[in-house]
């Protein structure tokens, strides 16, 4: 069994397979370019420096000698369904040079689980200028920049106090990750004093957040979404709704009524698609590069290959509209795979997916938390805010934890990250 793709629901698959099956009679392998996994929600964190990566990363080596599973380092590069292989790129090192040579890997099974990546819609410029927020690599990527842009600013006013420096952010998109970003900015900003920069705080940072739709959060209810912006608006972020973005330039975006808006930052998180190569490896996808599958979570083109999360695209019966790619719809396929995996190995029939929408809560830093709460965990659907919306907040990732590391680890592991947010410095700035 092969998995393609260590995120949430690929390292919470193999950790299933390798607990259920071990080494003996099966060769479990996980395959991603990387060598640990940090859980994508908390990449606005890291971006801020609001939570330090190498704390909460799991290495996949360490990982895989404890669940009895093989990791491979590698880029898929194609699929050859007849001879039931995959072909893994060349790893380089930061020189170009050869570190691993590319190589094939036979399957029975195989799972594709590499997420997605930032949809720029064919914006010009988007590329060129514009940071994303689809990795670690680059989100700490943004963490330098910030940092750097803070420093200036700092030095600025302290040879000047009456220049007006200040740090510019252009967030577009103002989905969950756009949202808490702008918010977990004034949060690292407030800290910066205590940490070398005396003379800056938040009053210095100017963030933007370009929404093309007509409100922010359009997961949430209308009431939700004006409390996130209220709140945002609190802060300090300016919020401008049906603002489309058509160019993008250096320290600059375009709107479609011809407003240029200044920035240093620019951050790209107006959607996600699948990574271009998942249309080259000859299996039925959507317009966004996503992997058609069926209600088992098999591919349209081949029963043998699985996919699942961001990068898979289903569409449940009598709906108009795909799941939703999110955390929670990642960790539901997950089981699912898991269990029709078992399933398929006997000769039973295959388990159809059935999708719960949980709710969506959306973290404003340590201001606010808001968000709504659905499904048979109160019965309809519930709006929640403050600390009762932080708690549950907080224990998704606590969730995710013990689905990847199992109850005992998962447990001792939360007990570490309590000690850690008293022991350690609030803010990375390296």
């Amino acid at each position: 069994m092969v998995v393609v793709g260590g995120g949430a629901g690929g390292l919470e698959l193999v950790r299933k397979l390798g607990a259920k099956y071990g080494r003996k009679k099966h060769d479990i392998i996980l395959v991603d370019k990387n060598l640990s996994h940090i859980w994508k929600p908390l990449l606005h964190e890291v971006a801020a420096g609001s939570l330090d990566a190498n704390l909460d990363e799991v290495g996949y080596r360490g990982h895989c000698a404890r669940w009895g599973y093989r990791f491979f380092q590698g880029s898929l590069e194609s699929i050859d369904r007849e001879a039931k292989t995959i072909r893994l790129a060349p790893v380089l090192d930061d020189h170009g040079d050869e570190l691993i040579g590319g190589h094939t890997i036979r399957y029975d099974i195989l799972v594709l689980a590499v997420g997605s990546i930032s949809n720029d819609f064919g914006v010009p410029g988007v590329a060129e200028h514009c940071l994303y927020l689809d990795s670690r690599e680059q989100a700490d990527r943004f963490r330098t920049k910030l940092l750097n842009h803070c420093l200036r600013v700092s030095r600025a006013m302290m040879a000047d106090p009456g220049a007006d420096a200040r740090v510019k952010v252009a967030i577009v998109g103002a989905g969950a990750t756009g949202v808490e970003l702008a918010a977990e900015l004034f949060n690292a900003a407030r800290a910066l004093r205590h940490y070398g920069l005396e003379v800056f705080d938040e009053s210095r940072m100017d963030v933007t957040i370009l929404e093309a739709g007509p409100r922010i959060l359009p997961a949430l209810s209308e009431k939700l979404s004006g409390a996130a912006r209220k709140e945002l608006n609190k802060l300090g972020v300016t919020v401008r709704e049906q603002t489309q973005v058509i160019e993008a330039r250096r320290r600059a975006m375009v709107t479609q009524t011809g407003d240029v808006i200044e920035a240093d930052l620019m951050v790209w998180a107006a959607g996600v698609k699948g990574a271009e190569f998942l249309g080259t490896l000859g299996l039925a996808t959507n317009p966004r590069n996503q992997i058609l599958v069926t209600e088992t979570m098999q591919t349209l083109t081949d029963p043998d290959i699985f996919a699942l999360g961001d990068c898979a695209s289903y569409t449940p019966p009598e709906q108009d509209a795909p799941i939703p790619p999110r955390a929670q719809a990642a960790h539901q396929m997950a089981a699912t795979v898991f269990t029709n995996i078992k399933r398929k190995q006997k000769g039973k029939k295959l388990k159809s997916f059935v999708y719960e929408d949980k709710g969506s809560l959306i973290s404003l830093s340590r201001f606010s938390t808001v968000g709504s709460l659905m499904g048979n965990l109160v019965g309809g659907a519930l709006a929640v805010e403050g600390r009762m919306a932080r708690l549950i907040y907080t224990s998704l990732y606590r969730m995710h934890l013990l689905g990847i590391h199992g109850w005992l680890r998962g447990l001792g592991l939360m007990l570490v990250g309590r000690v850690n947010r008293v022991v350690r410095p609030k803010l990375k700035l390296h």
